[in-house]
């Protein structure tokens, strides 16, 4: 038998999941009017990314018999004051996510809920590199985002990101 508190989480997770898919969508769009296309791609596959992150989040809830229920998702308010501000917002988001997911394991914790706390064990992981690569996206464009030719080489980087699914295994 579930927790009703984690059950609740758990679902809720998966709304803030696609609202951050939503999100990066919404900084791609962002940085394709900008002429950023690699920055585009980047924020792109993010998207794909957290699209399967709520994925995962129904199908563990689904495996284990627990109603998914979705919420609309919000639009994301976000004034664009120049290319830094989706990046310095991702990592604010990422680190909104990252508090999300401790409180689901906290809540799965109190009541010994390690079939949860197992299944949470890779996203933790996951959302480690996440907010790694997201500061690592605003060193490098404090760094070179500045500097025309810089920017050029950055936006190239990013372009060759590829999107691969999580291989988590439910």
């Amino acid at each position: 038998m579930f927790d009703v508190k984690v059950c609740e989480l758990l679902n809720s997770q998966i709304n803030k999941e696609f609202y951050s898919a939503y999100l990066y969508l919404d900084f791609s769009n962002y940085f394709t009017d900008q002429g950023l296309n690699g920055f585009a791609n980047w924020y792109k596959v993010q998207a794909q990314e957290e699209r399967d992150h709520a994925l995962l989040f129904m199908q563990y809830m689904q495996n284990n018999n627990l109603k998914v229920s979705l919420d609309a998702i919000g639009k994301p308010e976000i004034s664009y004051i120049d290319s830094m501000t989706p990046l310095k917002a991702g990592l604010e988001h990422e680190e909104f996510v990252t508090a999300s997911i401790h409180t689901i394991y906290d809540s799965a914790y109190q009541v010994k809920d390690f079939r949860t706390m197992q299944f949470l064990d890779w996203f933790i992981k996951e959302q480690g590199e996440e907010e790694t690569n997201a500061n690592d996206l605003i060193r490098k464009m404090e760094l070179f985002g500045t500097d025309a030719k810089g920017l050029y080489l950055l936006d190239q980087e990013l372009g060759q990101r590829i999107y691969t699914a999580p291989s988590l295994v439910l």
